[in-house]
Formats: C-alpha cells, structure tokens, sequence
C-alpha cells in the first residue's frame, strides 16, 4: 500500500526517507532514521517493531543484510512485511514478502533503494528510480518529492492517494527537515508545498540551532533575522 525511498548522500551523510500511500498518516510507522549510521523503512502489513529493533541493530554495527535477515527470521508474519534497509556497513538490503499484495517489489543501488507494494505496476518503482538518477541537479528535498511524484504519475498507490512524508537527518540528532501529510487528496503536492514554505524561513534558522559541536547554537536574534532576511532577498532575486 506504499513505495518509499531510502537515500543517502555520500558527500554529506544525510540520510533521508520518502513515502507515499493510500493510507492515513504514513509518515507516522513507515520511516526510521539513525543519524549518519542507517535507516529503516517498514511498509505493506507493516511491523511497527522493525523500524526501532531494526534501528538497535544499526547502532550496534549489524549490516544491511543482516538486518532484513534477523528482523523477518524471527517474524511469523514475516510474508506479509515489506521493508528495506541501510545498514550499518553502507549498504541496502530489502525484503518483499511472498503475501504482500501486487504488484509488489524492490530496488537496491548504492545510493538509495526504492521498495513498494499495492501498486499500480513494477513502472511506479522503475519511474521513481529513473527519477532520482537524472535529477541531481534539485536540491534532496525537491529531488525526492520529484521522484515520488514520478512514481505517481505512473499509477502510483492502485487505491489512490492519502498521505506522504519527507524525513532527513543531517549530522545532528534532531532532524533537518520533518514533513508530514496525514491526509489530503493531492498529498504529495501538499508536500511540496510544505518544502517550500520550509525555505522561507526554517532552512535558515536550523543553521543556528544547538549542536554537539555547539551546544548554545546562535540565540542572537538580530543575527538570526539579518540571515533570515538575506536568505529572502537572495531568493527574491533567483527567482
């Protein structure tokens, strides 16, 4: 009832997670993230447990493989999960279940992965895929958002459309960007919109957020406001 994308930047680390669905509030079960270490996307029947316990093995150093390997081993319901990985060692692994409904699949690069199932056809991951390898020119938020909608216009969810979410994790603990469309009838372009209402302001201020490496951040607000602004006036002028 989903298709996903786990992506990782190799320059920078960020790992990120897209999803779209026919479903309320995906954005809520489907994506997991540890920072700079892995990622875990649980879908079809999904198990809730996978994206925490899947998470714990990462943390530990468990790869991708192994991962998939020791969540679904040990899952009775293990023909109904779909789910893929970024583990510990850099790597995608994934697991589509003999019972998950059709058409159901995945696809693993170095890069990203792409999984889904209850789709209108193998072309929604095909198209998503292509999507993402030809256009690295946009910025990751936009580029994920552009490869989902790719997936969409090729039939996408065969129910329709109900919910979509963009998590990505930078360097930090705390995420760099979280957006959420519980439910909507265009998700995936409320979504859009959401990302770009983000480069107003929140692309600017996160930069003076606390860190580990900067545990006070930057708390001077006429600082934060010229950036702010500056941001603005730059964006006025590209556009």
């Amino acid at each position: 009832m989903t298709w996903s994308i786990i992506y990782r930047e190799r320059d920078s680390g960020r790992i990120a997670i897209a999803v779209a669905t026919k479903f309320f509030a995906v954005g809520a079960r489907v994506p997991h993230i540890l920072p700079r270490k892995g990622a875990v996307a649980t879908q079809a029947l999904l198990n809730p447990l996978y994206g925490p316990d899947g998470l714990q093995l990462i943390r530990a150093g468990v790869d991708a493989a192994d991962v998939v390997r020791i969540l679904t081993a040990r899952d009775p319901g293990q023909a109904h999960r779909q789910l893929h990985v970024l583990g510990a060692d850099g790597r995608f692994a994934a697991h589509t279940g003999g019972s998950c409904v059709p058409w159901c699949g995945h696809w693993l690069g170095d890069d990203f992965s792409v999984a889904g199932n209850m789709l209108a056809g193998p072309q929604v991951v095909s198209e998503t895929v292509r999507v993402m390898r030809e256009r690295s020119d946009l910025e990751l938020p936009r580029r994920l958002i552009t490869a989902l909608k790719a997936g969409e216009k090729v039939g996408g969810d065969k129910r329709g459309k109900q919910s979509a979410a963009l998590v990505i994790y930078g360097d930090d603990e705390y995420s760099e960007l979280d957006l959420r469309v519980d439910d909507h009838v265009e998700p995936l372009l409320e979504l859009a919109r959401l990302e770009a209402a983000s480069r107003e302001r929140w692309t600017t201020f996160r930069s003076f957020l606390a860190t580990r490496q900067n545990p006070a951040g930057t708390f001077d607000r006429a600082v934060i406001d010229a950036a702010i602004e500056k941001a603005t006036v730059a964006k006025a002028v590209a556009e």
